[in-house]
């Protein structure tokens, strides 16, 4: 933003004492630019937590503007006020009962008709309401003319241009929503078709004569009862039995007479609406097909849109092993040029062997994992999601999803999997219902994540070849889909269809993509090293110790007798919880010599890196699954990735025992 457009120019208003302070809430559709405006506004000052009691992300930042003290809320990115989702209620909640002074509804000027059915929402809410109209040059770019007067006059609501990325237009938000609060006037009311209308007003006069303590607006209270929002109906029957009773009566009425369920008939009399305002504000200038009108038809297309897809993930995939193998390499050698170690354990100096295998291999060890594999990964993640390609893979593959019980969003957070199970787990905040999460968090805990991938790669990859690694891969996938299959049999409920705003295509940010990269790897950066040091020297340690041989024998019914490894694998095993790079680790440590083939045949490589992918996540994935869900969830899920892990095993012992040669 240039400074004489700059909310926070300390300039504007230095003459202002004793100004009042403000809440702004952003409300709006995921992908419309409120992060973007958000992050103008509030700079450096911004907290991110969680709502009170909930596990949706909160965020808010200050900003002071003409002597002004604001604060600043980001509500979560949502289409409706359904309560489908925990998003949908915490922004509910906080524009009915917080009551910010203003709410600025953030809305894509490029498909403002499908942005403005939550404007209509926002104005049945009765929220002191400014519509931001973003992306103005991507609608003038696509012919669009918005008639800016003929909105407001339609809506009843200030309108305002911007282009939040370039910061025009903030500015003039902030004024307007200042001048809301001035005026303290409500928005005017959404009038619907009259056989709805009147079911609406009379269920309104009803809550209104009641004279009940209810916070909400007894308008949109009644809509939200016809509809048949399950939350407001038990709500209001704890408050009013008469209301309660009434309102499915009048409901019934209205669906007899229209021949159609409620909620259906007021979502479609808000798009109605939607349509009609768009149609008078909006004016299409000219058509033609731009490159990403192209590309949307490529990547929606029922059957390239699968092969578009399809590409994508294995193209992520495969850009990490290799960029990742490659990197590994380089880092490799330069470690051992810097300063090469025998990870044999010394019989002359053991102290000293302990303290120097322990750190320095710990730091090789999480510097050759961090750097080939997750940054590669994450890097191109942020690329594929800021492109708006990663949407249209999440649409193609919903019919997918949905044989396991989830929707097409649900590969978003199983993809980062692949990358890390913890944040993949808190992803899982995208989908609609607690039961989808569960889902969704349950296949992730079975996704091989950067950790495992090191052990297939540095196990099979290296040792037995990278066909075996891939197969792996593969078996996983069917691992995920059978098992994800049973869950959903298992946990009650039923799949909500796929909502999600297809954003436009453009290209990635280099900005955007690296902070994101880095959010998501500084994290394990500081997490990992520590660990590694640590926990390398523990493993020599208990090592020289002759600890581990308990642990080994007590574990070699399962380890030696039906997985046919060697016995203190049982030992790796139990490190593998801690971290699953520590199999690998640990192995190298036990044996003496980075040649695995000296201690493993080829069939158990693989069955070893079959068994440390599939069994018990690591303590860090089992914590977050018992803070999301509950620690009789993340127990059940621990149990059953190690029955899975053992009894595939086992049966793949057998299976590749009469294929690859011992």
């Amino acid at each position: 933003m240039s400074p004489q457009s700059d909310p926070s120019n300390p300039d504007k208003g230095r003459d202002a004492k004793n100004a009042p302070s403000f809440t702004f809430a952003l409300a709006g559709n995921a992908n419309v630019g409120k992060s973007v405006i958000f992050n103008q506004l509030t700079g450096s000052s911004q907290i991110i937590g969680n709502w009170p009691g909930k596990t949706v992300d909160r965020a808010e930042g200050t900003l002071t503007f003409e002597g002004h003290e604001i604060k600043i809320i980001d509500l979560p990115g949502i289409y409706s006020f359904s309560t489908f989702s925990m998003e949908e209620r915490v922004s509910r909640d906080y524009i009915a009962l917080e009551k910010p002074d203003a709410v600025i509804n953030m809305v894509d000027a490029s498909i403002l008709e499908r942005n403005l059915f939550f404007t209509i929402q926002l104005i049945e809410l009765q929220a002191p309401l400014v519509l931001c109209l973003n992306q103005v040059d991507v609608a003038k770019s696509k012919g669009m003319i918005i008639d800016k007067d003929k909105l407001q006059n339609a809506l009843g609501v200030p309108v305002v241009f911007a282009t939040a990325i370039r910061g025009e237009g903030i500015y003039e938000v902030i004024q307007e929503a200042l001048k809301v609060t001035d005026r303290k006037q409500k928005p005017p009311t959404i009038q619907y078709r009259p056989i709805i209308e009147e079911k609406i007003q009379q269920l309104q006069h009803l809550i209104q004569k009641e004279a009940l303590d209810l916070q909400y607006p007894s308008r949109w209270l009644a809509i939200k009862l016809l509809e048949g929002d399950n939350e407001l109906t038990q709500f209001i029957a704890d408050k009013s039995k008469t209301i309660a009773d009434a309102s499915k009566k009048i409901a019934a009425e209205l669906q007899h007479s229209c021949q159609e369920p409620c909620f259906s008939l007021i979502a479609s009399e808000r798009y109605a609406i939607a349509s009609q305002i768009t149609a008078s504000a909006l004016q299409q200038s000219e058509i033609w097909n731009t490159f990403s009108d192209k590309l949307e038809w490529v990547t929606t297309h029922k059957i390239w849109g699968y092969v578009t897809s399809v590409s994508v993930i294995v193209g992520l995939l495969l850009w990490t092993f290799f960029v990742g193998n490659a990197l590994s390499s380089s880092i490799t050698h330069a470690l051992n040029f810097i300063y090469p170690v025998d990870p044999a354990l010394s019989a002359e100096l053991p102290l000293l062997t302990i303290l120097i295998n322990g750190l320095w291999g710990g730091f090789s060890a999480g510097l050759t994992l961090i750097i080939p594999f997750v940054i590669p990964f994450y890097l191109l993640l942020a690329v594929i999601e800021d492109s708006g390609i990663l949407t249209r893979v999440a649409f193609m593959m919903d019919s997918a999803m949905h044989k396991i019980g989830l929707h097409g969003k649900a590969l978003i957070p199983i993809i980062l999997g692949y990358g890390c199970s913890v944040p993949a787990i808190q992803a899982c905040k995208i989908m609609e219902t607690r039961r989808e999460r569960l889902l969704a968090a349950f296949a992730i805990t079975f996704a091989p994540c950067s950790a495992r991938t090191l052990i297939l790669f540095g196990m099979v990859g290296l040792f037995v070849g990278v066909q075996w690694a891939l197969l792996l891969y593969v078996i996983d996938v069917a691992v995920i889909l059978v098992l994800g299959r049973v869950a959903m049999k298992a946990v009650p409920g039923k799949s909500t269809g796929l909502i999600m705003e297809l954003s436009n295509f453009k290209m990635p940010s280099p900005q955007v993509v690296l902070k994101q990269t880095w959010i998501r790897t500084k994290s394990i950066i500081y997490v990992v090293f520590p660990i590694y040091l640590v926990g390398s020297i523990l493993i020599q340690v208990a090592y020289a110790l002759n600890v581990l041989s308990p642990l080994s024998d007590a574990l070699a019914p399962l380890t030696v007798w039906w997985l046919g490894l060697p016995a203190f694998v049982g030992v790796l095993l139990i490190l593998g919880t801690i971290r699953k790079e520590f199999v690998l680790i640990g192995a190298v440590a036990i044996l003496g010599t980075t040649n695995l083939l000296a201690g493993f045949t080829p069939v158990q490589l693989v069955i070893l890196a079959l068994v440390a992918m599939l069994y018990l996540p690591c303590v860090s994935t089992i914590a977050i699954l018992g803070k999301e869900f509950g620690w009789k969830v993340a127990a059940t899920i621990s149990a059953a990735n190690i029955g899975s892990a053992l009894l595939i095993g086992g049966i793949m012992f057998r299976i590749l025992s009469l294929i690859i040669p011992v």
